[in-house]
């Protein structure tokens, strides 16, 4: 699952990081690149409110190998698109399978840990997101550096091919549950909407995904433009940031499973807001400050990630969780669909070339991620077996 979690995550922060390219390359505007961003995660968010009426219905294996294929055929699309609505289309294309492949994945870690070990299971799943950060993302930036931006995609859909070859020789057979075989997608909206519990734990999902994927897409342009960077020094980013978060994920799980996810989660999320604030207000500075700022904002916004997911797995039980998760899959990348339009219209290009409104980016990133606090105090953890 971390591997299947390591491909899906490089292929959607792939984008970012080749953000500037694209807006020479396409000649596009900040905002049609956050469309571009966005027409990912808004197809991501259809797909899995659609695929939350089946998802409980069939074998865990075989939903995923599907809608695994699906992703890794659209991933090869985007290698060979060549304008701006083409790559729109196809990044669209790879999200419908994304979409439900991320709801998946969390479904089958809930299903084999108990809660009481939960954290440590999100905790190495969120490492799958750091070594695609650390290895992944400077790996595909290298490639576009070599070659040409096509090369990343078509690595990520080779890789992919290898990847699902593993799933296919080596994951059991996850049978559905009964309730699951026979809920009709009125029931399944009807459970979600008549259950406060699930309610706030969907929003809490979603005010954590849209507070920080405020910052994400323009990170790298604003990191060039503003504060100095060489294009080829954003790999470091990457590398130093998600190297850090290899080894603090699985330990911010293991101390979620010790000390509750709820206190962790309160720790992590208020000290999170230093780096964000100091970030998008960061001025022309040296290599290694600018690394600094920017290891510690990867390192405190995937660790309250952690916690928050373990509270949202506990908040339904595993007869629905499949639906539920596709669901909270749906919500979250409308949250992160939406940050990307958010940020589109908040910063724009000087005339010098540098970027403004990146500070209110911030502003509206604490704001909204704040809100998740209260959300998470309400809560319940219901019963897992």
């Amino acid at each position: 699952m971390t591997a299947v979690n390591f491909v899906h995550i490089m292929d959607f922060m792939i984008m970012m990081p080749l953000g500037e390219l694209f807006m020479r390359i396409f000649d596009i505007t900040p905002r049609q690149f956050s469309t571009i961003v966005s027409s990912y995660t808004f197809a991501a968010g259809i797909s899995g409110f659609i695929g939350a009426f089946w998802i409980d219905r069939f074998d865990r294996r075989t939903a995923l190998l599907w809608t695994f294929l699906g992703f890794t055929i659209g991933t090869f699309a985007c290698a060979f698109a060549f304008d701006y609505f083409t790559l729109m289309l196809t990044r669209a294309l790879t999200g419908v399978f994304g979409g439900i492949m991320s709801a998946l994945i969390i479904s089958i870690a809930s299903d084999i840990f108990p809660f009481k070990e939960r954290g440590y299971a999100m905790g190495i799943l969120t490492a799958g997101f750091s070594v695609a950060a650390v290895a992944g993302v400077p790996f595909g930036l290298y490639l576009s550096n070599m070659f040409n931006w096509h090369a990343p995609f078509l690595f990520m859909g080779a890789f992919s091919i290898l990847i699902g070859i593993g799933l296919w020789k080596m994951m059991p057979s996850m049978p559905a549950s009964e309730q699951g075989k026979t809920s009709t997608p009125l029931e399944v909206i009807s459970v979600i909407a008549r259950d406060k519990n699930q309610m706030f734990a969907l929003l809490l999902g979603f005010t954590i995904v849209l507070g920080h994927f405020t910052m994400i897409p323009f990170l790298a342009p604003y990191l060039i433009r503003n504060v100095g960077f060489d294009e080829s020094s954003i790999p470091l980013v990457y590398l130093v940031g998600g190297g850090f978060t290899i080894f603090t994920a699985p330990w911010v799980g293991k101390m979620t499973d010790r000390y509750g996810s709820l206190r962790m989660f309160t720790i992590l999320l208020l000290i999170s807001f230093i780096p964000v604030l100091i970030l998008t207000s960061l001025p022309m500075v040296s290599l290694i400050v600018g690394l600094s700022v920017t290891s510690f904002f990867f390192i405190f916004g995937s660790g309250r990630m952690i916690p928050a997911q373990t509270m949202i797995t506990g908040a339904v039980s595993p007869a629905t969780r499949g639906s539920f998760m596709s669901f909270r899959s749906s919500v979250q990348q409308i949250g992160t669909a939406l940050a990307a339009l958010i940020s589109g219209f908040l910063v724009y290009e000087n005339a010098d070339g540098t970027l403004s409104g990146y500070f209110t980016v911030g502003i509206v990133s604490v704001v909204i991620s704040a809100m998740s606090l209260l959300l998470a105090r309400k809560i319940k953890i219901v019963d897992q077996d």
